[in-house]
C-alpha cells in the first residue's frame, strides 16, 4: 500500500475559529464542472452581493488531474480555501491534517434542517468529526433500453441471472456482417467502473471490500469470474469496455451501441433526449442474495489553510442553501440536497428519481479509510482492465485488492 502522506505543518498551521471576515477577504474555491452550462459566475455574484468584503476565486479544474492537483497543492501549502470534495478522498485528507473540522459550524447553522435526511451521517469522518458539507448527491441504478425488451418479449431483470440473459439476448447482429453492433451492457472497466463490478459481486453474501478474506473466499472469486465471462464468454460487453469511462458507456447507450449500463440520474436528461421513452431505469439486479450499490456524493470542504475560515464556510453554506443549491444542480444534472429543493424537483424525468429513491434503501458509501482513494484511483481499474484481458486471472484481482485493504 502507498504511504500516506502526513503534513505535521498544515496541522501545526490551523488558525483558531471564530475570526470576522474581514474587508477584501478573498475565497479561493475549487471545483470541477464537465457541463458547460456553468452557473458560477451567477452564484458568485449573488453571493459577493450579500457578502461585501468577501471576494470569491473560483478555478474550475478538471476532473481527470483533480486530485493530483489537489494534493500536490496541500503538500506545496498552496491549497485552495475551500473545495469540492469526494467522500472516497476524505480519509486521507483528514490524515494529511488538511481539512477543517465543521461541527460547530453545521449546528449553528440555520440550514442544517432544511438538509435532506441522513446526508450528515452518510459524509461524517472517519473520526466522528463532521468535515464536509453535502452539496449534491445520487445513487446508481440500471439504465435498460425498455423497446429493446419489449421487442424480445423479456421482463426488466432483476436478478443477476435475468440481466445476464437479457445481456446476451440484447446483444446482437442487426447488419449481418457476423460482428454484434449492438452489446448488451456497457461495462465501465476504467477509473469509476468499480460501482459496475461492485454491483455484480460485492452485493453476493459473504463478499466485502475491507473484511478480510471478504475478496478471496470463493464466493467473491467467483462473482468476479462471473463479470470477466460476461465479457470473455458471453461478449456482452463492446471490446473496448477494459478501457471505457463514463463517456463512453454513457455515449454507446445514447447512440443505441449498448442496450443496459448502470449509472446515475446525473446522465438522465441526455438519455430521455436522445431515446425518449425508450429508455428507462430500475434497481441494480439482486445478485447473489442481495442488492448492492453507491450513494455518490459531492461535498464541500474549508482546508486547514485558509486564512479565514469563517469567509469560506459563509462560501460552502450557501451553495448548500436552498435555492442556491437548487441553481447550483441544475447545471451538475445532480439531486439537491435541501429538502426545500427536492420537494418540487422537476428536471429530470419522474422514472429516473424513482429509481433512485427506490435504491435508496440498500446504498453504501465505499469504506471510509485512506486505501479507498487507491482503489478508485488506481488499484481497481488496473486490476480489473487486467483481468478483462485475461493477464491476471480473477482470483488474482481480488487478493490485489484485499491486500490493499488487509495488508
Amino acid at each position: 500500500m502507498r504511504k500516506i502522506l502526513t503534513i505535521a505543518a498544515l496541522s501545526a498551521s490551523v488558525i483558531a475559529y471564530g475570526a470576522a471576515a474581514n474587508a477584501d477577504d478573498t475565497v479561493r474555491f475549487w471545483y470541477h464542472f464537465d457541463n458547460a452550462d456553468n452557473p458560477m459566475s451567477d452564484l458568485i455574484a449573488k453571493f459577493e452581493e450579500q457578502n461585501p468584503g468577501i471576494t470569491i476565486e473560483a478555478e474550475n479544474v478538471p476532473w481527470n488531474s483533480y486530485y493530483d492537483n489537489l494534493y500536490t497543492s496541500i503538500i506545496a501549502g498552496n491549497a485552495p480555501d475551500a473545495a469540492m470534495v469526494k467522500l472516497y478522498a476524505q480519509p486521507r485528507l483528514v490524515e494529511m491534517g488538511a481539512l477543517v473540522p465543521i461541527d460547530d459550524y453545521i449546528s449553528s447553522w440555520e440550514g442544517t434542517a432544511d438538509l435532506q435526511d441522513n446526508l450528515l451521517d452518510l459524509t461524517k469522518g472517519p473520526d466522528g468529526n463532521q468535515y464536509y458539507l453535502p452539496i449534491q448527491y445520487v445513487v446508481l441504478y440500471l439504465y435498460y433500453r425498455a423497446d429493446m425488451l419489449a421487442e424480445l418479449g423479456m421482463e426488466v431483470p432483476k436478478t443477476c441471472e435475468e440481466f445476464r440473459e437479457a445481456a446476451k439476448a440484447l446483444t446482437q447482429d442487426t447488419d449481418g456482417d457476423g460482428n454484434p453492433d449492438i452489446y448488451g451492457f456497457g461495462f465501465r472497466g476504467a477509473k469509476g467502473g468499480q460501482e459496475h463490478w461492485g454491483s455484480l459481486v460485492l452485493s453476493r453474501d459473504g463478499v466485502s471490500l475491507d473484511q478480510p478474506g471478504g475478496l478471496t473466499n470463493p464466493t467473491a472469486i467467483e462473482g468476479t469470474q462471473w463479470v470477466v465471462d460476461l465479457f470473455q464468454k458471453d461478449h456482452v460487453f463492446p471490446p473496448s469496455a477494459p478501457n471505457d469511462g463514463f463517456k463512453e458507456v454513457t455515449g454507446a447507450l445514447k447512440a443505441g451501441k449498448t442496450a443496459m449500463t448502470i449509472h446515475h440520474i446525473g446522465s438522465a436528461n441526455d438519455m430521455d433526449a436522445a431515446l425518449g421513452d425508450k429508455i428507462s431505469a430500475t434497481t441494480v439486479p439482486e445478485c447473489g442474495g442481495g442488492h448492492w450499490t453507491t450513494f455518490g456524493d459531492e461535498s464541500t470542504a474549508i482546508f486547514s489553510s485558509a486564512e479565514n475560515k469563517d469567509a469560506a464556510w459563509k462560501w460552502i453554506s450557501f451553495l448548500s442553501t436552498t435555492g442556491n443549491n437548487k441553481e447550483f444542480n441544475e447545471a451538475t444534472g445532480q439531486l439537491p440536497v435541501t429538502k426545500s429543493d427536492s420537494a418540487n424537483w422537476t428536471l429530470h424525468p419522474k422514472r429516473f428519481v424513482d429509481a433512485t429513491v427506490a435504491s435508496l434503501p440498500f446504498a453504501v458509501t465505499l469504506p471510509n479509510t485512506p486505501e479507498t482513494s487507491d482503489f478508485v484511483n488506481t488499484v481497481w481499474p488496473v486490476n480489473m482492465q487486467r483481468a478483462l484481458t485475461g493477464e491476471i486471472t480473477a482470483e488474482k484481482m481480488n487478493q490485489n485488492i484485499e491486500e490493499l485493504f488487509n495488508p
